[in-house]
């Protein structure tokens, strides 16, 4: 099962001539979930994957440069005549939003369905879940965890037939956790292998609840709007810098950490390297890059750089 992270928009409240506003797409299979909806998202979506029939739409919260993009992107499913139901999540407040929009986004021709999550709050989907959970923000603000179930173990096909089990379909039930002809599962499957978790904090001062939400986590998706010598405007304004960020990368004994939010005022190598003088394993990417994110036991999460010539 393919898992990726796309990034669509990473710039702080101001877009630059590189980085447009926030948003991330992650892809896991056949699944599309768009996490933040900033103002020039579809036009980025057309330019890399194309503007797919996105099913869910997750807000972090309700700042303009996380939101404006959706009025647009539902009028473009709309002249579409779009039909599936669109499922857009956001924190408390999230009906008072659209309530605030409708002006602007007239009516859909599909049902939209809008869902306030509280901290803790869990979605089930098919062989995972998100997991919402209170962020550090000053407004209404969530993160989110995408966490794939455990995946049994490996089967081991010497050993069954040790046991006198035979190739075939005797093989099949053994490792959908039948016993056959008496013989048990775990006679002849390995230890459960963990799945993937990705972690997207969204807009955030460093906090304890990333930390626990995190650890150990795949990948951590972490704002770092400031630099170290501005820690004081970070703390005012309820966001991170790039050292803080990494510190808290390291904390949760993360695999990899990945920095967005990132302002105008930076390039990003000087973010990446504050944030690596704490945690070694920091990348900043670019709009359109991606990481990818395999199984444990087949490598590391990859930082992908994307070319100009794949881009429309």
């Amino acid at each position: 099962m393919d898992l990726d992270v796309l990034f669509v928009g990473t710039a702080a409240s101001v877009p630059s001539a590189r980085r447009g506003l926030p948003a991330t797409l992650v892809r896991r299979g056949g699944d599309r979930l768009l996490f933040d909806c900033g103002e020039g998202t579809q036009r980025q979506l057309v330019r890399s994957t194309g503007l797919v029939e996105l099913e869910e739409i997750f807000l972090t919260h309700f700042h303009a440069d996380h939101v404006l993009g959706l009025p647009g992107m539902l009028k473009t499913f709309a002249l579409r005549q779009r039909e599936r139901e669109l499922t857009v999540y956001g924190p408390a407040g999230l009906r008072g939003l659209f309530k605030a929009l409708q002006p602007i986004v007239g009516r859909v021709p599909f049902s939209l369905a809008l869902v306030e999550l509280e901290p803790n709050d869990e979605l089930e989907r098919d062989g995972y879940r998100i997991a919402a959970y209170a962020t550090d923000h000053g407004v209404s603000a969530l993160g989110y965890a995408l966490v794939e179930d455990t995946r049994p173990g490996v089967f081991d096909p010497e050993r069954a037939r040790e046991l006198g089990v035979s190739p075939g379909p005797d093989f099949g039930r053994l490792q959908e956790g039948e016993s056959v002809n008496g013989v048990h599962p775990d006679q002849v499957m390995g230890e459960p292998r963990r799945g993937r978790r990705i972690v997207l904090a969204g807009d955030t001062a460093p906090c304890e609840m990333t930390r626990l939400v995190a650890f150990e986590a795949d990948l951590l998706v972490h704002e770092a709007t400031f630099l170290d010598d501005e820690a004081d405007r970070a703390g005012e304004t309820r966001h991170a810098t790039a050292r803080q960020a990494a510190e808290l990368a390291a904390a949760a004994g993360v695999t990899m950490l990945a920095l967005t939010h990132i302002s105008p005022r930076y390039g990003g190598k000087e973010v990446r390297d504050e944030a690596r003088a704490a945690f070694e394993n920091t990348v900043v990417p670019r709009d359109f890059d991606r990481i990818e994110i395999p199984f444990p036991e087949r490598g590391v999460p990859a930082l992908v750089k994307v070319s100009e010539q794949e881009l429309v």
